[in-house]
């Protein structure tokens, strides 16, 4: 079931999310300290081009300079990713067959405000990150 919401996903919404992220992580490699910054990116950009399967963890070991990154990141990067999966949520949750996308979307808002800190891992690995 997860593999056509996958492919569901992807055509409807994954791809350009996904773009989104791209695009956020490429601006913020231009800098050097925008590097960590832009591997996140990256990084969630996969988990929102593929999000069924997967799950998002904290980090055991994240501390206080993930706490920061994250304010930074909330400014350069986060606050406009979230407005994006905001609207596709919103947009998708108006058809019947687009509510679990559109929920999807929403479950990804706060990986997409504050990355920092988090791990992906397979749904069927929850706590694998500790």
């Amino acid at each position: 079931m997860k593999t056509v919401l996958n492919i569901i996903w992807l055509i409807l919404c994954g791809f350009w999310m996904f773009l989104g992220y791209l695009l956020a992580g490429v601006l913020l490699c231009i800098t050097i300290i925008g590097i960590p910054f832009g591997i996140a990116a990256f990084r969630i950009g996969v988990y929102a081009l593929w999000p069924f399967g997967h799950t998002v963890v904290d980090r055991p070991d994240a501390g206080a300079p993930s706490c920061i990154g994250n304010v930074l990141w909330l400014v350069l990067a986060g606050w406009w990713l979230a407005l994006g999966h905001i609207v596709t949520g919103v947009v998708l949750c108006l058809t019947i067959i687009g509510i679990p996308l559109g929920l999807a979307n929403f479950k990804l808002i706060p990986v997409s405000l504050m990355p920092l800190g988090k791990e992906i891992v397979p749904s069927d690995q929850p706590f694998a990150a500790r």
